[in-house]
Formats: C-alpha cells, structure tokens, sequence
C-alpha cells in the first residue's frame, strides 16, 4: 500500500487516514444500500455493537492488541449476532425490531463488561482498546490499511458478482424463491457484507457510530437515483466523498475524525433529502406551488370565459367580487396570465386574448372529461388498470377512449 499512500499529497499519518477513511466510505455506501433497501438498517447498529464483545474476547485470547487478530474476532462476533437476530425472529413469535433490541442491548452490555474486567488487568497492552467505541483513525497503520482494501474488494466482488439475485432478493423474495434463488443464503450473504463494512469501519469511526456510514450515504444516493444499478455506485461514490472530506476537515482542525465523518454524512443527508431533483423538499414545494399557481391561473381563465358569455367584460374588481377569491391570489393570477399573453385590456375591462380564450376552452374541456370520468368511467370499458391523470385525461386514456367518454356522456344528457 505504500506506492498508493505516496501517491496522496498529504504526511504519511494523514494520508492513511484519508484512505481509510476512502475504503469505509466505499465499502459501507455500497453494503449499506442492501440494508436500507430492505429496511433493515438498525441490523447494522446492532452488529456493529455486537462486534465489540468479539474484539474483547479476542484480546483476551491472544494477550495482544494485533489488530488483525481483533478484527477477526470483531467478524465472528457479528456473525454470531446475526444468526442469533435470525433465530430469534425464526423460532419465536418476536418481531425483528425486537430481536434487534435484544441482540444489540445483550452484546453490548457484555461489550462494556470485558472492557472493565480487562481495564482491570495488569496486561499494559489493554490501553486504547476502548476506542473501538468510537473509533482512532489517528492509530491506523499501513498494515490496517492493506486489511481494510482487502476487505472492501472481498465485499464490492461479492455485490458484483451477486448482483441479479441480490436485486431480486431484496425487492421481490417470493418470486426468487419460486425461481430457485437461495433466499435464506442470500439474506445471510447480505447480513455477511455488512459485518465486513463494520469490520472495516471499526477503527475509523467505533462501534457507536458505524450505524451512519451504513446508512447515512445509501439514504443520499437513493435521493438522488431510483434504480439500483446506480443507487450502490453512486451510495459508495457518496460515501468516499464523504469520508476524505471528513478526515481532511477533523486533520486540520484536530479533532476526532469519526464524529466528524459523521456529520459530514449526515449534513449531506439533509442537503440531499432538501434539494434532489424530483424527491427532494424543496424541489417539490416549489412544484406544488407552480402547480398551485397554475390552477388559480387556469379557474381566472375560466371565470373570464364565463363572464364575457354573460355579458360585458369585467374590471379585476368585479371578478373579484364574482369569484369570490381572495384579491392578492387574484393580481397573481392576472399578472401570470399577461405574462403569458392571454389577457387584453380595454381600460379597466379585462379580455380574453386568442390563446386565452383557447387555453380557457381546453381548462372546460379537461373538466367535462373528468367529470365524465367520474360518472360514467366504468362504463368504458378500459382493458387495463390504468390510474387517469386529472390534469391531462386525454392523454392518459388516448383519444379513441376519450371520444366514446365523451359520447357516453353526451347520451346519458339526453
């Protein structure tokens, strides 16, 4: 690994911890997206606590603080945590949220309990094993280093190679059990590839906060994509951003680097969850209130047709008291429709232009649709369970279907 350190411009010390810090964000992005997918997500918090009774009781074992021998007894650990959440929900009538509490809760508490009878050994080699709580990256060294991309490559082969059964696994496990897919060696493959992201990410950010390398960049990535293909690359590109900028930004202010990956993490959740095109916050409030806009825009329209077929054209004072609507909500609508182009004014008398009045009859249009729909749809005959759009029934059912709609409608009016 040391051509691949040299490579980083930054001392020796930092740039292992920028690469740690890298192969976790890959790793955990990547696997993670296989526990949010199928919600469970505390699986891996609750693994990551259980792998701390293992690197216990591999210290104990071996009377030394070799960190491979520690992480290897952190992944037997975890193992047998996840075969006991399984047995649990399996033979008992206990829910998984349950087995989680009860598998996290137990291994932990035995966790703290080794740590404090070894803290009170005379074995000097003890000291710093309580940081696998929260995590040193300030102690990793090229060896871990060499461990933790062997580990990650091990992992992202896997979810290559898996890739097709572990999609259908996660989305439709009925169907790949009726297809012949190893269902139940597939979950345990899934539970596997979390247990080595935790493994990894020991060292980097502890068993407390492992949990949000897990999820916190597979919620990002799912944001931001809706197929799965891209959600794991994209969840373990995500994922190393967010751990070198996390280790460079705790480097330079020197302070503890895993809480600090965390809430980089974290802070990109929220940015995501805010601004991602089509799913996120803002991008649909500002969409509702377009579409809210419009609405009010299109009902002036049709109160202005209205009126002009009643009888003389109407000042925006006399619509207002004609729609009922309120008068700030009324100068918007005015003002987007002259923007548009729709509107003449005489004065004070308000008109239709020619692509108003156009734009007015397809609004009445949409709605004797609709309200066709509603009343006679089932009499249509639709071969298919389509859901109708409101704001566009013609183009949802095809003109032949809104032709007979229309027929229909016109023959029960007689």
């Amino acid at each position: 690994m040391g051509w691949l350190i040299d490579l980083v411009p930054l001392d020796y010390s930092d740039a292992v911890v920028v690469l740690g810090a890298m192969l976790l964000g890959i790793t955990a992005g990547a696997v993670g997206v296989l526990a949010v997918l199928r919600q469970r997500s505390l699986v891996g918090d609750a693994l990551a606590h259980a792998a701390l009774p293992g690197v216990c009781i591999a210290f104990i074992a071996t009377g030394a603080k070799d960190a491979t021998s520690l992480l290897a007894g952190a992944a037997i650990a975890g193992l047998v945590g996840a075969l006991l959440m399984v047995g649990i929900e399996r033979t008992g009538r206990i829910r998984p949220d349950a087995a989680i509490g009860v598998v996290l809760s137990s291994f932990f508490s035995l966790g703290i309990v080794l740590l404090t009878y070894i803290a009170s050994t005379d074995n000097s080699n003890q000291a710093g094993l309580e940081k696998y709580l929260f995590g040193q990256a300030a102690g990793l060294l090229e060896r871990d280093l060499a461990v933790m991309a062997g580990l990650a490559i091990v992992a992202l082969t896997l979810v290559a190679i898996g890739f097709r059964a572990l999609k259908t696994t996660l989305f439709d496990p009925a169907f790949a059990g009726a297809v012949g897919l190893p269902v139940r060696l597939l979950e345990i493959a899934m539970t596997a590839l979390l247990v080595v992201a935790i493994v990894i990410g020991l060292r980097m950010v502890g068993a407390i906060l492992m949990v949000a390398m897990l999820v916190a960049p597979a919620v990002a990535a799912r944001q931001l994509a809706g197929r799965l293909a891209l959600v794991i690359p994209l969840a373990a590109v995500i994922g190393a951003a967010v751990g070198v900028s996390g280790a460079l930004l705790a480097s330079r202010a020197e302070i503890p680097t895993g809480p600090v990956i965390v809430l980089v993490a974290v802070s990109v959740v929220i940015v995501c969850v805010l601004i991602a095109p089509r799913r996120g916050v803002l991008w649909r409030a500002r969409r509702l209130a377009r579409d809210r806009r419009r609405i009010l825009a299109e009902g002036v329209l049709v109160d202005l047709e209205t009126a002009i077929h009643a009888g003389p054209p109407l000042t925006a004072a006399e619509l207002a008291l004609a729609s009922a609507r309120p008068a700030r909500a009324l100068r918007r609508a005015l003002r987007d429709l002259d923007r548009a182009g729709m509107l003449r004014r005489d004065g004070e008398r308000l008109y239709l232009s020619q692509p108003g009045a156009a734009a007015a009859h397809a609004v009445l249009e949409r709605r004797d649709l609709w309200a066709a729909w509603l009343e006679h749809g089932s009499r249509l005959g639709v071969p298919d369970a389509r859901e109708p759009d409101p704001t566009d029934l013609r183009a949802s059912l095809g003109d032949e279907y809104a032709d007979r709609l229309h027929a229909l409608a016109r023959a029960a009016e007689r």
